[in-house]
């Protein structure tokens, strides 16, 4: 019978996974605070963004499943792969935006994103209450 190789999962990942979270989360709000229309929005470009929110919520929740419960290796494939989108889809969304919004969202963002609480990365992920970290 042949083993399976474990999977190393690296060490930075959930690291990756929280900042990735938190990014979104103060991106979200912002836009949320700023009254935009949903014509100012694009919103094939905020539904990709809140896809790779799913796929990091989904990998939060893969990291702290017991070994052998799912397929690491595709669960570290598809974090890592939904990591390295990040950037782009980001700046596709926010060139698509209005440019008299673009500062002033910025700005707002930077704001919210340093005050958020680290535990609310695990906001929406099962089994984990951000109220109790």
């Amino acid at each position: 019978m042949f083993g399976r190789s474990q999977v190393e999962i690296p060490l930075d990942l959930r690291a990756r996974l929280e900042a990735a979270r938190l990014d979104l989360l103060a991106l979200f709000r912002a836009l949320d605070r700023m009254h935009l229309t949903p014509e100012q929005i694009p919103q094939r470009l905020i539904q990709q963004l809140f896809e790779l929110d799913a796929d990091f919520v989904e990998a939060l929740w893969g990291l702290d499943q017991p070994r052998g419960k799912l397929n690491r290796r595709a669960m570290l494939r598809d974090s890592l792969a939904a990591l390295e989108q990040l950037p782009a889809a980001c700046s596709r969304f926010r060139r698509t935006l209005p440019p008299h919004v673009q500062p002033a969202l910025s700005q707002l963002e930077l704001t919210i994103r340093v005050n958020l609480n680290p535990t609310e990365a695990y906001n929406m992920v099962p089994g984990r209450d951000p109220q109790n970290g």
